[in-house]
């Protein structure tokens, strides 16, 4: 698996570059957020605000009424609890070509509960205008940036950050999903690092004769249900949601309104984070404990299905381990 180094960081100052209405706002977070590099080569269009979100995300709605497409750049959790009334009055409400990047999404940081963003999905997507989309591996955080500068209103982004694995070939689109496989038992539908977990998941699952549709998602809002319920169709079983995020309102609450207001009947098992904080910890941790990884499907899919597989963590594709500190960042933040 090839692992790319700073994805964003590349990807945020060439489409900068080659648009001058973007600027690039941080909120004292410039180095965890990659955007380090872009403030010291072009300091023309780089605005620090300080840590002050709201102030910021009031800022960024007078840009954007002046014609230029700011990129917020935080932790996604401060994008949207501190400053929700001002995301709300000055971005959301006169559809403002605000753009949100917010990094360190559910679980991928071990900073717990006040800098894990396990319910982002569920409150932006309840924001008229809003777009919400999520990157799964570095193709799509180096397409992320491109893809929501095209978007005309505010948008919000789930990014990772530091080496992230490169999974797919093609772009990330706005509205778009990735079929991964088309499997007739079960119907697995994934976002983000889940993704990854699922793949870790399916091999296994192919071998012990569970044949798996797979599914990855990018697009929370606007939400192709149409497609999820001819895919939820197409299998006996039913269907399995994994996310990095609370099960209530994010990805698996999408589908279980796209199968009820379908009326389609098929059994649903939502994975995520079950009305819970989760504490600190590494990422492969934490998605043990908290049931979001590959193994967790497995047993999903098992229950489903009716069927015990046999299938344990030595069947299953090597977890790649993430180094939680690094000497840029001791701290994990």
């Amino acid at each position: 698996m090839e692992m790319v180094d700073r994805p964003y960081a590349a990807a945020f100052e060439a489409h900068a570059l080659r648009h001058p209405e973007v600027l690039c706002l941080s909120a004292d977070l410039t180095s965890s957020c990659e955007i380090d590099g872009f403030r010291d080569r072009h300091p023309d269009r780089f605005l620090s605000l300080g840590m002050a979100e709201q102030n910021m995300m009031s800022f960024a709605g007078g840009l954007g009424l002046a014609g230029f497409r700011p990129f917020l750049h935080s932790f996604g959790v401060f994008l949207y609890r501190r400053p929700y009334d001002q995301l709300v009055a000055s971005v959301a409400y006169p559809r403002r070509r605000v753009r949100l990047m917010g990094f360190l999404p559910g679980i991928t940081t071990p900073g717990g509960m006040t800098h894990q963003a396990i319910e982002d999905v569920a409150v932006m997507r309840t924001l008229p205008n809003m777009t919400v989309l999520e990157a799964g591996d570095a193709t799509e955080v180096e397409s992320i940036v491109a893809a929501a500068d095209s978007v005309d209103g505010p948008v919000y982004c789930r990014i990772l950050r530091g080496s992230v694995p490169r999974l797919f070939e093609t772009p990330l689109r706005v509205g778009e999903m990735r079929e991964l496989a088309l499997g007739t038992d079960v119907l697995v539908v994934t976002a983000g690092i889940a993704t990854e977990e699922a793949l870790r998941a399916r091999a296994a699952l192919d071998r012990a004769g569970v044949s798996v549709r797979h599914l990855h998602l990018t697009t929370h809002k606007p939400f192709d249900a149409a497609r999820i319920v001819d895919h939820a169709a197409s299998v006996r079983h039913g269907v399995v949601t994994l996310e990095n995020h609370l099960i209530a309102g994010g990805l698996g609450s999408q589908v279980a309104e796209a199968l009820a207001e379908a009326g389609l009947a098929r059994r649903l098992v939502r994975l995520g984070l079950q009305d819970t904080y989760a504490h600190g910890g590494s990422r492969p941790y934490l998605m043990r404990y908290y049931g979001l990884d590959a193994l967790a499907l497995v047993r999903a899919v098992e229950r489903l299905t009716g069927q015990e597989t046999g299938i344990g963590e030595e069947d299953l594709s090597a977890v790649r381990l993430e180094a939680v500190h690094s000497a840029v960042k001791a701290e994990a933040l």
